[in-house]
């Protein structure tokens, strides 16, 4: 995936975590960053990135974007040509696969935004690996997951429970 990709993709996923039903466009991301940071970027310079006509990206650029999408500086950065995944740290790379998997599979779960909201999170989070490691801690323990949905989702679980009863009376 190129910068630009990643760029408009995050657009997508930051359209609809803020539930527009759409990709965020360019204005109104550069209107964001002003609000949120206080700090400015172009429209036309966030064109030139996404369609490739920019070859490189200042590092103040990428760390305000960064900061605006909440992904690590390096998920913005091309990876050079004759580049292997073996020069790098090996949690590194997991991370950053992590992170594009759940970004791309939040896509795939549109249809549920729930899930589609979590996958994002999970995938903004700054350890990723260690929240996985974390829920498969919570469902190695018997009955945590669902103390847990219920003390922090009360409403989910009465809504499960409503679909239960529902079935079972048909």
């Amino acid at each position: 995936m190129t910068r630009g990709d990643k760029i408009r993709y995050l657009r997508e996923v930051e359209g609809s975590l803020r539930e527009l039903g759409r990709p965020m466009t360019q204005l109104e991301l550069i209107k964001a960053i002003q609000k949120e940071t206080g700090k400015t970027i172009s429209q036309s310079y966030v064109s030139q990135i996404e369609n490739g006509s920019r070859p490189h990206m200042t590092q103040a650029t990428r760390a305000l974007l960064a900061k605006f999408f909440k992904v690590h500086p390096g998920f913005l950065v091309d990876d050079p040509k004759g580049y292997h995944t073996d020069l790098t740290s090996h949690l590194r790379t997991i991370e950053g696969k992590l992170d594009v998997w759940l970004l791309q599979a939040s896509e795939r779960f549109a249809s549920d935004p729930e899930v589609s909201q979590v996958l994002i999170k999970l995938a903004r989070e700054k350890d990723t690996r260690r929240c996985l490691i974390l829920l498969g801690a919570i469902l190695d323990t018997p009955g945590l997951a669902d103390r847990l949905l219920e003390a922090l989702k009360p409403e989910a679980i009465r809504s499960r429970s409503n679909s239960a009863r529902e079935r079972s009376a048909q």
